[in-house]
């Protein structure tokens, strides 16, 4: 097995593009575990109450625009 420190020393001594497309391919691992952690979630019911807390929000009109929100002074 390798360890994290052997990880950093070779990434390390890659240049400076292979790092970046090391990168990019990291972000979408982590994208992908995730993906699968929130799919386990739903799955498992762990999100039913968050959910079921922001349908009742929405059908009592107390949600804004992610615009709004973001751009609120």
């Amino acid at each position: 097995m390798v360890t994290l420190e052997e990880i950093e020393a070779a990434i390390q001594q890659l240049s400076d593009s292979d790092i970046r497309k090391l990168a990019i391919r990291l972000q979408a691992y982590l994208d992908d575990m995730w993906d699968q952690q929130l799919e386990s979630d739903l799955e498992s019911g762990k999100l039913d109450a968050f959910i079921a807390g922001a349908e009742r929000d929405i059908t009592a009109n107390r949600v804004r625009d992610l615009d709004e929100v973001l751009h609120d002074s």
